[in-house]
């Protein structure tokens, strides 16, 4: 393994049901990195899941509730798993790349359905009028903004994915 993949972050990005949990913690084992998903931290931080947040505050506070703990987060050598709307805050993902490369785990909106299914159960942080595909819209800009990898998921298992990523940060951290 190239040094640098040793000594960085691996920031995983992405609608609900990319995959940034489940890949990321297969990329930390086959780099022999910490894995650490915000989601639960964002839950243990609330003392209340995300969904709770999100009918009792509304999707705002949730975003601030991350932003917090994203801007909190200081780790080496570990894969991360942000929460789908951790791209919200500019902030947080500046902090994040300070110490790490950005991967969007881009999935086409029907696979997203598929995968999440009834997605007012998820903890979303979206608009209360906002569509799913108005969302998915939103969201894509940013993710494709502040990713320093894109990695196409559609048509791949999670191994296959993870093995894309390895490549396509091998790729990037190649000595010059």
């Amino acid at each position: 393994m190239h040094t640098s993949l040793a000594t960085t972050n691996i920031i995983m990005t992405g609608m609900p049901g990319s995959g940034k949990s489940t890949v990321g913690v297969l990329l930390a084992k086959r780099l022999g990195l910490g894995f650490v998903d915000t989601d639960l931290l964002i839950q243990q931080h609330a003392g209340c899941t995300l969904q709770d947040i999100v009918d009792n505050e509304g999707y705002q506070a949730l975003r601030a509730v991350e932003e917090g703990v994203l801007l909190r987060l200081n780790v080496e050598r570990h894969v991360i798993s942000t929460g789908g709307s951790a791209v919200y805050s500019a902030k947080a993902m500046n902090h994040l790349k300070g110490n790490g490369v950005v991967v969007f785990l881009d999935i086409p909106l029907d696979l997203v359905i598929k995968r999440i299914g009834d997605y007012s159960l998820r903890g979303i942080s979206r608009r209360p009028d906002q569509s799913l595909d108005e969302l998915f819209e939103e969201r894509f800009e940013l993710y494709s903004l502040h990713a320093d990898i894109t990695v196409s998921c559609a048509g791949r298992d999670q191994d296959e994915v993870c093995e894309a990523v390895v490549a396509a940060l091998e790729t990037r951290l190649a000595p010059r």
